[in-house]
């Protein structure tokens, strides 16, 4: 199932992709909802980010071959950093360049929506609280990040956290290729296999630092090859079985 966040009529719904058709839902996928019999054409809506986290919890060295990127050691527990509900953008919007900033950098990654409430969850049982998977941009701001031992300020601009297109209920997370395309060229290429912490492992460690609340996301981890963007670029996360989140990058007015 393919759950989608939308704009129509002037009004915000939830629905469903049926073919080129979105089915509304009533109700929303956090709670109770059903399926109405209302539809709408694909190309009349506009798609917005599919959740509305009240946090993002990242993951920093996630994937074996971004580490040796970096030349740093795999890491023996998953490395956390947060970024703000403020950051969220959704399929389409613009990345917005900060002025204090001279290098901004895609970084493709999964990410895994949160269903209901998680805390203290065990490992075998977290599962049951993944919504679904979707597509992330952890947009960065490179040169800002070894300015200090925290990156809020690199991870934290507006705009910095591009989601969508959709939520993927059911597929395997643990087999997929993920991908970024910067104006139509391939830069980052890996598959989740190379993950250190799988989604139900991250799932688990999270909810035993803090609650993870519904619609709640969690950006796995990048790839190598993470560079650069400029203002005009077009930047696109491919994830296998989600499909394709596009972004442009404009100028701080």
């Amino acid at each position: 199932m393919k759950i989608i966040r939308y704009e129509a009529e002037s009004t915000i719904k939830w629905g469903v992709i049926e073919g080129d058709a979105v089915r509304e839902m009533e109700g929303d996928p956090f709670g109770h909802f059903h399926l109405t019999s209302k539809t709408t054409r694909m190309q009349e809506v506009k798609l917005l980010a599919p959740c509305l986290p009240s946090k993002i919890v990242a993951l920093g060295l996630n994937y074996r071959d971004h580490a040796e990127e970096m030349k740093i050691a795999l890491p023996k527990e998953p490395l956390l950093f947060l970024k703000p509900s403020t950051s969220v953008i959704g399929p389409g919007e613009a990345i917005v360049y900060p002025k204090m900033s001279k290098r901004v950098d895609y970084e493709a990654e999964l990410g895994v929506v949160i269903g209901k409430a998680a805390k203290g969850v065990s490992e075998e049982r977290a599962g049951e609280y993944i919504l679904g998977y979707t597509c992330l941009n952890d947009v960065t701001a490179r040169d800002l990040q070894p300015q200090n031992g925290q990156w809020t300020t690199a991870k934290g601009f507006d705009t910095f956290a591009p989601i969508g297109p959709w939520i993927v209920t059911d597929i395997d997370p643990h087999h997929l290729d993920v991908a970024s395309y910067l104006n139509g060229e391939r830069r980052q290429h890996s598959n989740t296999k190379n993950l250190i912490f799988g989604p139900r492992q991250l799932v688990s460690f999270i909810s035993r630092v803090m609650t993870l609340l519904p619609g709640d996301a969690i950006a796995t981890g990048t790839p190598s090859g993470i560079g650069p963007m400029a203002v005009g670029d077009k930047i696109e996360v491919v994830i296998e079985g989600i499909g394709t989140l596009n972004n442009v990058v404009v100028a701080e007015k």
